[in-house]
């Protein structure tokens, strides 16, 4: 099997008198730092991140002292220069810099999301939520999409496999909207299992029941905000995780709620979740319609037909992720896609 090129390849191939007289026809410009502090970070470790840039955009990156170097095709300098500048940008404001941060700069490299969110341009103000723990900006431009309707519509339906961050950025800007009081509470919920409900053959009081379902809920939102608040919060009610089901007979108003594993909902709890939509509020649906768990399939499922009936209504969203904007390990996305690839 062929090894994947490194830099060394780069730099030989430039060597070569036809390369050379190639790359004098290509493109080469200079991107220069002047926070050194980060330049560490910036690089890498044994220029790691250089590396990955360097074989994931076919271009030669050299770097002395705080100038950096970019050779190769025009199109490819240009993504590897803004990249490099997001990069640089995020280390600035405090964000870790890992392959997959990379990872997520390249695919929305190329595209007017990452000059106006990641680097600030004043003609395109920056898209982030700013939690107790941390600051998250996009990591694909449909995530971008996704956040723009999180601050604009009331009822946003988020669609698509796992990894996308559907649940994730919906509880970040829950948690965003709670800190400065634009909602007074936070209501997570998602069906407690895969087909109806059954909770009773589980050891335990209610609590006990239904805290495994609801795990990932919680797991974001520790992610969000120091551990003790979320405690607090909880046993004030301003945050309140519950199953679907206790969410019958209520009036949800100033609040951000949110509703995971939609698919996995009938069209009556559908129905009576939607109708819970109260005065000063704002919905999340998220789901992955791929992956019904109630009898009958999709055909049975409440995000289905939700989605189907309510699409276009004034007020209301959709956001239809991809295998594309997978943004965990990427392994998680070329999994993903072998999965839908094929058939049951």
């Amino acid at each position: 099997m062929a090894r994947k090129p490194d830099r060394a390849d780069n730099q030989a191939a430039l060597s070569h008198p036809e390369d050379r007289r190639d790359a004098a026809r290509r493109a080469r410009t200079e991107v220069e730092f002047n926070e050194q502090a980060v330049l560490g970070a910036l690089f890498g470790e044994f220029d790691a991140h250089l590396v990955q840039l360097e074989n994931r955009l076919g271009v030669f990156i050299g770097a002395r002292g705080n100038k950096i170097a970019i050779e190769g095709p025009e199109d490819d300098v240009a993504r590897a220069r803004d990249v490099l500048k997001a990069m640089h940008q995020r280390l600035l404001t405090g964000q870790d810099l890992d392959s997959g941060a990379i990872e997520a700069l390249i695919a929305m490299s190329g595209e007017p999301t990452l000059e106006g969110i990641i680097t600030g341009d004043s003609k395109a103000p920056p898209i982030m939520i700013r939690t107790r723990r941390k600051t998250i900006v996009p990591r694909s431009n449909m995530q971008a999409e996704y956040m723009r309707q999180l601050a604009s519509k009331d009822i946003i339906f988020a669609l698509g496999p796992a990894g996308t961050g559907k649940t994730y950025v919906a509880v970040a800007q829950a948690v965003s909207q709670l800190i400065v009081g634009s909602v007074q509470r936070l209501i997570l919920s998602r069906p407690a299992v895969e087909a109806g409900e059954r909770l009773g053959f589980l050891p335990g009081d209610m609590k006990d029941k239904v805290d495994p379902y609801l795990r990932p809920l919680y797991d974001a939102l520790y992610d969000c905000m120091p551990p003790e608040q979320v405690d607090r919060r909880i046993a004030s009610g301003e945050i309140e995780i519950a199953p679907i089901a206790f969410m019958r007979g209520r009036t949800l108003a100033d609040a951000f709620v949110i509703l995971d594993e939609a698919q996995n909902t009938t069209r009556e709890q559908m129905k009576m979740f939607l109708t819970r939509f109260g005065q000063n509020s704002r919905m999340v649906v998220c789901g992955d319609p791929n992956q019904v768990d109630i009898p009958g399939g999709s055909a049975h499922s409440g995000l289905h037909d939700a989605v189907a009936r309510l699409e276009g209504v004034e007020g209301l969203a959709v956001t239809r992720f991809t295998v594309a904007d997978v943004v965990r390990h990427p392994i998680v996305g070329r999994i993903v896609e072998a999965y839908e690839g094929k058939g049951d």
